[in-house]
């Protein structure tokens, strides 16, 4: 008995394209969906005119100085807490303008969080979760400078 050996196919020029058709678009496919993921997280601007925002970073940086402030953020388990102490290390209590919550790399997480004075510091629950974040904060003192800082904070 005599077993029926087949031949192998014959590997043509459509074979050879439809591979470099399929690999080439894998790649191009890959590509576009990081690009748009990439420009679709970004946060976005922090100055329209960096010029501008030159012109007085200087003032503003020598006047938050005066403040003496020396600020603390800790992150626990959803617990964000500010100590802002002043340069004789009494607790300060500023007005809080405007506090951003969120990851560095996209907007899709960011919480605005409502701080309430606990009698040393500011605290606030806020959604999060394992990993590094960002809490952009304007604040006011008592005597109407405006102190703004971006503090890295990593939950545990």
């Amino acid at each position: 008995m005599t077993a029926d050996i087949q031949k192998p196919r014959e590997f043509t020029g459509k074979h050879m394209l439809a591979v470099m058709v399929g690999g080439f678009g894998i790649i191009i496919t890959v590509n576009f969906g990081m690009a748009y993921m990439a420009v679709s997280t970004f946060p976005g601007v922090e100055a329209r005119s960096t010029y501008v925002a030159s012109q007085t970073f200087e003032v503003n940086r020598t006047a938050q100085d005066a403040l003496g402030w020396d600020v603390v953020a800790t992150l626990d388990d959803g617990l964000l807490t500010l100590a802002i102490h002043d340069a004789d290390g009494a607790p300060v209590q500023p007005k809080v303008r405007k506090a951003i919550f969120g990851r560095a790399t996209h907007t899709g997480e960011d919480h605005t969080p409502d701080f309430a004075w606990n009698g040393t510091a500011l605290a606030a629950m806020v959604p999060s979760r394992d990993g590094y974040w960002n809490l952009r904060l304007e604040l006011e003192s008592a005597d109407g400078t405006i102190f703004r800082r971006r503090i890295q904070l990593r939950d545990r």
